[in-house]
């Protein structure tokens, strides 16, 4: 078997931090335009950008991957389920809609001088993603990513007098353009779209489990070392029931649950994308 030295190359750069979040991310400046060109993700069922599902505010984690969206067993979905299904119990669904993951969409960007940076990932939220997706399939504009034919945009973030978080507006240039007036720099920046699975973990059902459990117990520095694993009834989804079993017992939960580190989504995921 011939040896892939551009996976080689991969593994020294992140042996030697080379691939780190904050080299791969990038984010606009409060204040400054930007002018960036998106480019599409490969292989992502004709879709130009990619979306992942966080939960956030769980114990000192800015945000865990919910793997109910790969369609693998989640101790969190499950719990939500079950405080869905606790209808008679208002504490229950807002304890719910506290666990509800979070919807974060990530572009692939060029950044127009900073081009010697290659191509890097751009979170944003569902404003932006609206506003890129309303963008796409006006006719005036249609594929913004096509390499030949796209556009580049322009991304200012500001924020209003009075405002406590800033936000970020997009719009298209006026005319076509190349990506690179280089086809073989085109090339090279599609051959190397950052692997946005490779910049976060996925935790394991059990490592989930211990830490909503956690959470719901109070202590986000440690778990109790008699928490099972059982698939049929995670313990999780046992103490939040037992939990919140009663009036009395509703309001408890839902004081812990209200310590939450960050104030906006905002703050949480620009600690987990700078991690």
């Amino acid at each position: 078997m011939a040896i892939n030295f551009d996976a080689i190359r991969k593994k020294l750069n992140k042996l030697s931090g080379q691939n780190s979040k904050r080299d791969v991310m990038w984010r606009p400046t409060e204040g400054e335009e930007t002018t960036v060109r998106l480019v599409s993700f490969p292989d992502n069922d004709g879709q130009p950008f990619k979306e992942r599902w966080f939960y956030y505010n769980i114990g000192n984690s800015p945000g865990l991957l919910a793997p109910y969206q790969f369609g693998r067993p989640d101790p969190i979905q499950e719990l939500i389920n079950k405080l869905r299904d606790d209808t008679d119990n208002k504490e229950s669904y807002e304890l719910a809609k506290k666990l509800y993951p979070k919807m974060r969409a990530y572009a692939a960007v060029i950044v127009r001088g900073e081009e010697d940076k290659g191509v890097r990932l751009w979170a944003f939220g569902k404003q932006v993603y609206q506003s890129l997706l309303n963008i796409m399939l006006d006719e005036d504009y249609g594929d913004i990513t096509d390499p030949k034919t796209g556009r580049d945009v322009k991304v200012t973030c500001s924020k209003a007098n009075g405002k406590t978080y800033s936000s970020t507006d997009v719009m298209p240039r006026g005319k076509s353009s190349l990506l690179s007036e280089s086809p073989d720099k085109s090339k090279q920046w599609l051959s190397n779209i950052p692997n946005l699975d490779e910049l976060f973990t996925e935790k394991s059902y059990e490592e989930l489990e211990k830490i909503v459990n956690d959470w719901l117990n109070g202590d986000t520095t440690s778990a109790s070392s008699e928490l099972g694993t059982s698939r049929g009834e995670p313990p999780a989804v046992a103490a939040a029931v037992s939990t919140l079993s009663s009036e009395e017992d509703a309001p408890r939960a839902s004081s812990k649950a209200a310590g939450s580190k960050y104030k906006s989504l905002e703050d949480a995921f620009a600690d987990l994308e700078d991690a």
